[in-house]
């Protein structure tokens, strides 16, 4: 099939969402990625108010000789809350111990990975409001108290012994901050949210990377991957290596502006970064219900989708283009989603606004 007539509204009812390469979440063939993360803070590109106050967080507890205060991050998958808890890990010179919230399924797991840490030791916890609540009874202590409370035997034999734990850091990354138990989220001495890349941090990281690969770009290459990469560090090192690819087998390994554009026009990246799968929300939205409202549910029922998928993945870039409002009623397709789709903007649209 020739380039020219690859469409880039085409919808494939056969898109399955953990596959999308602009997909935010963590994928096997990302495993590249530890080698571009940036391991000290001076690295770090973009997020510049969040790196400020690390910093100062940073300085403070050297100067006291201390360990960090708890930290939680919380936005967006692929915006560099694991490569954060690394940087926090490098510039303190302390380890760090690795876990996730669906894999904490006890609260043994928890203490035994607890009575494993050394003094200034960092703790990061993925997904941290994946906890069960029996683990989260055992975090709050360790947090506060640096103690761990065990219940040996059973029935009225049972005692409590306290262990006396080494001063540590957990560090907890979220993308639902909503779905953090308040007695959790108040023991975290600073919280951070990150937010989408500006389209210029985003050509540096695409740049840096390119560079790290020992990939050939020109400033047009860089740019065209920065401008679909949905402001989304993860999703534009992962479009970086697919049009790598291309370049090497079609135009000698050099990704120049009409390189990358071909490149990604046949991956069905359109300019804004749009896949199928957003494209199919927008569709469903004006073509099935009239440009809404229209609930969640439905939307994720017409297109075979999970809600939360939608909500977590697919709506946020959307909301930040403009292309979606969320009301009471349900979600609104904006007029701006019909021109970047190629449609006329219904008069009434204005009208279903205000209902």
């Amino acid at each position: 099939m020739e380039l020219e007539t690859l469409n880039p509204c085409i919808i494939n009812p056969m898109n399955d969402q953990p596959n999308r390469l602009v997909n935010p979440e963590p994928r096997p063939d990302d495993r590249l990625d530890q080698a571009l993360r940036p391991r000290r803070l001076t690295e770090l590109i973009g997020q510049d108010q969040v790196k400020e106050n690390l910093s100062i967080l940073i300085a403070a507890a050297r100067q006291r000789s201390e360990p960090l205060d708890h930290v939680l991050f919380y936005g967006p998958p692929g915006l560099g809350k694991t490569t954060l808890a690394h940087v926090l890990s490098n510039e303190m010179g302390v380890n760090i111990k690795i876990s996730s919230g669906p894999a904490i399924e006890r609260a043994g797991d928890l203490a035994a990975i607890l009575t494993n840490l050394h003094a200034g030791d960092i703790l990061f916890i993925d997904e941290i409001h994946r906890l069960g609540r029996a683990v989260e009874e055992v975090l709050y202590p360790a947090m506060e108290d640096f103690a761990l409370d065990i219940i040996i035997g059973k029935g009225p034999s049972a005692r409590s012994i306290r262990l006396k734990l080494p001063r540590f850091t957990v560090i907890g990354a979220t993308t639902r901050l909503a779905l953090l138990t308040s007695p959790l989220r108040a023991r975290f001495g600073a919280v951070y949210r990150l937010d989408f890349y500006d389209q210029r941090a985003m050509q540096e990281i695409v740049a840096r990377g390119a560079g790290l690969l020992n990939i050939g770009a020109d400033h047009g290459g860089v740019q065209e991957i920065a401008r679909r990469a949905r402001g989304t560090p993860r999703v534009g090192l992962r479009l970086l290596r697919r049009v790598r690819d291309y370049a090497q087998v079609r135009a000698d390994g050099y990704i120049s502006s009409t390189v990358a554009e071909e490149a990604l026009n046949l991956l069905n990246v359109d300019p804004l970064g749009l896949d199928d799968v957003d494209r199919r929300v927008l569709f469903t939205i004006i073509e099935k219900y009239n440009g809404g409202p229209v609930g969640l549910n439905t939307i994720a029922a017409s297109i075979s989708e999970e809600p939360d998928t939608i909500m977590d993945v697919v709506e946020p870039y959307l909301l930040q283009l403009g292309f979606l409002d969320r009301t009471p009623q349900g979600r609104i397709a904006t007029s701006r989603a019909y021109q970047h789709l190629g449609m006329v903007t219904p008069e009434n649209q204005q009208q279903q606004r205000l209902l």
